[in-house]
């Protein structure tokens, strides 16, 4: 698998995350995501420097919403356990 292959597959990883948010807020991420990998398309992929910051940009995109998951997850937690 080449470069190009791992970002654009990360790239999916980050939008399948995308879609466990909450149904009103995924658009939104979805298309900051989008963004932010289109202004790499040009990257030539033999280019390692900036091949591994896009594969960088994308694992920081990952634990973003891997902490947005988290937080909404630690709320209904919390919610849950409070006296009706």
């Amino acid at each position: 698998m080449n470069q190009m292959q791992k970002a654009l597959k990360a790239y999916g990883e980050v939008l399948r995350l995308v879609r466990l948010l909450p149904k009103d807020s995924r658009p939104y991420y979805a298309k900051y995501a989008r963004e932010n990998f289109v202004n790499y398309r040009e990257v030539d992929a033999n280019d390692t420097a900036a091949m591994d910051e896009l594969l960088n940009r994308t694992y920081k995109h990952s634990i973003w919403v891997l902490n947005k998951l988290l937080i909404l997850l630690v709320i209904c937690y919390f919610e849950a356990l409070a006296p009706s």
